[in-house]
Formats: C-alpha cells, structure tokens, sequence
C-alpha cells in the first residue's frame, strides 16, 4: 500500500500536511540538537537568562528549519520527504558536532565547512581513515536509497495548473534568502540582527541555544557581514605598533620561529623514560622559557600559529579566530611579518605540508612572507620517509637558508613542523605498537634533530634568537583525554652572537601565544614599548 492511502487521506490536504510536517521536523530537531553536546557541556555553557530569551532562542531557529524543509520540500514537492530530509540533515549536523566534540571539545563551527575538502584529502592528519569506500557506499545508498523510496510511494502535491510557476516560485523561496545573505544590503543589516541575538561569539553557548546547524548559520553570517576594517582600525590604533617599532641593530639579526608540532615535555606528567638533552639545555639557555597557553588543545594548528604570528588575541578577531586564513588580507598591516617585510627584513615561511593545506600558499604571501618553502620543495616520499618529512631534514632546510642569507639582511624564518603529528600508529618508529611509545620516540627525533639546529645557528656570524614552542598539546588519548595541563613549551634563546656574556637561568613564566615574538623583539632590544 502506498503512503497515497493514509488515514484520513493525508495528500488530499497539501496545505495541512506540509506545515504538520514542518512541526514535526521542528519538534525532533529541538528534541535532537540536545546530543550535540554533552549534558555537563550544555549545562556549563547554559546562557544566564531567563525564559523570555529561551523563547527568542527557539523562535530564531524557526527561520533556518524553514528554509532546510523548502528546499527538500522545492526538489520534490513532498511533505513526508521534506520533513524526513529535513530531520535527517540536521541529525547529521548533530551527529558529526557530538563526533568532533568527543574528539577534539570543540563542537561544529561554521569554519569547519571550509575544511570539508581537506578532511577528504587528507584523511590521516585529520584521523578521517575511517572515510573509506565502506562510508561512500552505505552514504550514498541513504541518500538516493531512501530518496528514491519517497518518489516513488510519496504522491506529490504540486498543483496541476502552472505547474512551472510553482516550481520556480518555490525554488525562488528556498534559494533566494540564503543567495541574499550575499548581498551587501541586506547582509549587513541582518549581520547586526543576529550579532545582536548571538552577543559575544562563543560557540558552544550558541550550539547550546540554537543548535549545531542555527549556530553555523548564525556564526556564518555574522562571519560574512562583520567590518574588519572597523576591527583592523581599532587594533592598529590600541595594541599594534607601527613599522618603525621595529629598530635598527649594529649587526642584522635572524629570529628563527620554530613551531613544533603537537610538542609537549612528557615529563610534565610523570613519563621518566623520555630523554630530552636539547630541551634541558634551551632551559639553561634562554632568556625566557616556561608554559604556553594554547589557542585550542590538540588540533587547529593554525589559531596557534597566527597567534603567534599576528600577536593579536582571538578575542580581537572576533569570528574570524576560528579560522583566521580565510580573511588573512584584513590583517596584512597589522601581523609581524608584515611589518618586518616593511622595515625591510627578508621573511621565510617554511612548512613541510601540502601549501594548500589550510590556504597557506594564499594567507602567507599576504600577511607577510617574501618566501614559502613547502612540502614540494622537500624530497619526501611517503612510502620511504614515513608520513611527514623529519625534523631532520626539516632542520638540514632551515639550517641552509639561515646560511644563505646575507649578514647585512635582517631575516625573521617562521617553521612549522610537522614529524611530532599523528596519528601514532605501528610502523612509524620500528617495532613500536603502542602510541604513546611511538609518540615519544618521534619526540626524541625531534629533540636530537634541535640539537642540529641550534649548534648550526650558535655558529653563525650574526646575532641569532630563537623561539620554540610547541603548538598544541597532542591527541593522544591512549595517554590523556583530555590532557591535564594542556599548556606546551616555550624557550626565548639567543644564539651566536645575540648570546649575552655572562647568563644565568631564570625561573619559568607563562606566557600566550600572541606575546611570544613581542617578547623576543623585547629581549633582542629589537622593539620599541611607545604603543603598548
């Protein structure tokens, strides 16, 4: 029997049975958006009002479900199809945020959308393995499978005069709002409306009161209408120093930045089996060393190193923090390589990755950098080198251009690694099974391949200061989920002839990741403190 012969013959009543299943869609997503999150996340994140702004909240989300059922309800006009499209589209919203929470705390963010290519790509750095042609079949049989069922049993309910008209008039409703958002006019005003309505961008609270897919939404278009210029404006007038803050030197110096991924001293929790010579010897070495807060714990290597390189506060970004490359060109005059590149330093971004590996081959050359050395400089093969180029022959390449580089050229080369990655499976490192023993194997090789750099730079006839600093703590839940302290290391050392005469040690002292080079320039007598 087809769903023609429902009780009370549901399909006579199209008008009816269309808003019913509108409710109905509403009434499970309200009911499913919940398991976005944890119940301890959700109460720690519960807004702090009262229930008029509850009823706000549901009412804002009234709009955004519309628009998901018109546009299944627009390619089929059937009431039943749209309501299961609709349910299940943001089920899976759902499903995929509880996934990346339980992976990685952080709930789905409009950003993510941007990455959805590169999470297909490159399916290890992102521990996607799992999206194998297994997934591909069982997704595309749901998707055609159960769309097929519905064309096929579910009547339609498009009227049978001026059928064309509506058709366009529905696809017209479901496409043209979200083409609008587009359009100066009317994004602007609604970016204010729904800034005023989310207030201060905090993800998990809006997935708390709109859900995943309303959060998106609602992040996205304020993403789209805020005025960077305005931000921009501010942060040069408050925090940021201009071109001349960076001041001349009787000799060039080089800072080297060295980015280490997912660096943490294991011995910090208890693990004594680790040796890590370099790491001690930097401690006795710099003239600042301690802890480094983390933008984000365990992944988004990039809000960690354009902190770094930007020295400007997520918080100051506002929406953009999420995924700062995107918009990279708003803040071109305000970051340190810019700067630099005005004042007339050579600057070197140097990654062994793929460059389009979160829009680097784009962001880089505008925020600052003269050069980009990537993975297709390298002579990596994966089958004979493992997954990532070593720290080794990381280290043999920035060892290289810091010699090329003539002494009365002031050089700034930022280095993002990439050996400590995971994930940490058998094969990477001999015989080693179990991944916190790969993991400090690897960081082990790391340690050795510093030592390499650092007596290569203390060589050098210039005054020479390196940062090091590992960006994130790792995913290494085998050892800790999440990880206790999930601050990393940091070292300010001065090297060649940047070495004082006469050192002693200093305690630790914790530090953020957008102070890092203010405070190195500080250090080499390189920065000036007017505009602090």
């Amino acid at each position: 029997m087809g769903l023609a012969l429902l009780p009370f013959q549901l399909h006579d009543h199209p008008k009816a049975l269309t808003v019913g299943c509108y409710l109905l869609s509403c009434a499970v997503i309200f009911f499913t958006d919940r398991f976005a999150l944890p119940k301890r996340e959700r109460r720690k994140n519960a807004p702090p009002y009262g229930r008029d702004q509850d009823i706000v909240d549901i009412l804002a989300r009234l709009p955004v479900i519309a628009l998901v059922f018109a546009g299944f309800f627009a390619i089929s006009w059937r009431p039943l199809y749209a309501a299961a499209g609709t349910m299940s589209f943001f089920i899976i919203f759902t499903g995929i945020s509880r996934a990346k929470f339980k992976f990685i705390r952080e709930p789905l963010v409009f950003s993510d959308i941007a990455l959805v290519a590169d999470v297909f790509k490159y399916k290890s750095i992102f521990y996607a393995t799992s999206l194998n042609i297994v997934f591909w079949i069982v997704a595309f049989l749901y998707v055609f499978g159960v769309s097929g069922l519905y064309m096929y049993f579910e009547p339609s309910v498009l009227p049978a005069r001026d059928k064309l008209f509506w058709i366009v008039l529905m696809v017209l409703a479901a496409s043209a709002p979200w083409i609008s958002l587009f359009y100066g006019p009317v994004n602007r005003p609604t970016a204010a409306l729904v800034q005023r309505l989310v207030g201060k961008v905090n993800v998990k609270m809006s997935t708390v009161r709109f859900g995943t897919f309303g959060s998106v939404v609602f992040h996205f278009i304020i993403w789209l209408g805020v005025k960077r210029e305005k931000i921009v404006a501010e942060l040069s007038e408050r925090l940021l120093a201009a071109v001349h803050d960076l001041i001349g030197h009787e000799e060039a110096p080089l800072v080297v930045v060295w980015q280490s991924e997912s660096f943490i001293d294991m011995r910090h929790f208890g693990v004594d089996t680790i040796k890590l010579p370099t790491i001690d010897r930097l401690r006795k070495q710099a003239v600042q060393w301690g802890r480094l807060s983390n933008i984000f714990e365990g992944g988004y290597t990039l809000r960690t190193e354009f902190a770094v390189l930007s020295g400007l506060v997520p918080d100051d970004i506002h929406v953009d923090a999420s995924y700062p490359y995107l918009r990279a060109a708003h803040y071109a005059d305000v970051v340190w390589p810019g700067k630099m590149k005005r004042a007339g330093w050579h600057t070197h971004f140097i990654h062994p990755y793929d460059r389009t590996f979160f829009l680097r081959h784009k962001a880089m050359p505008v925020l600052g950098f003269d050069k980009l050395t990537m993975l297709d400089a390298f002579d990596h093969d994966a089958g004979r080198d493992g997954l990532y180029v070593s720290d080794t022959a990381l280290t043999a390449r920035v060892v290289a251009e810091a010699q090329r580089l003539p002494l009365e050229e002031s050089g700034f080369l930022f280095v993002a690694s990439m050996a400590n990655h995971g994930p940490w499976e058998p094969g990477r490192v001999g015989e080693l099974a179990n991944p916190v023993d790969i993991y400090l194997a690897i960081l082990e090789q790391s340690d050795a391949a510093l030592k390499q750099l650092i007596d290569s730079l203390d060589k050098l006839d210039r005054p020479v200061w390196l940062a090091f600093y590992g960006d994130h703590a790792p995913l290494l839940k085998s050892f800790a989920d999440p990880f206790p302290d999930p601050r990393t290391d940091y070292f300010i050392v001065p090297l060649a002839k940047a070495k004082p005469a006469k050192h002693r040690p200093g305690p630790p002292q914790d530090e953020d990741p957008w102070n890092l080079l203010r405070a190195l320039l500080k250090h080499a007598n390189l920065h000036k403190d007017a505009l602090q």
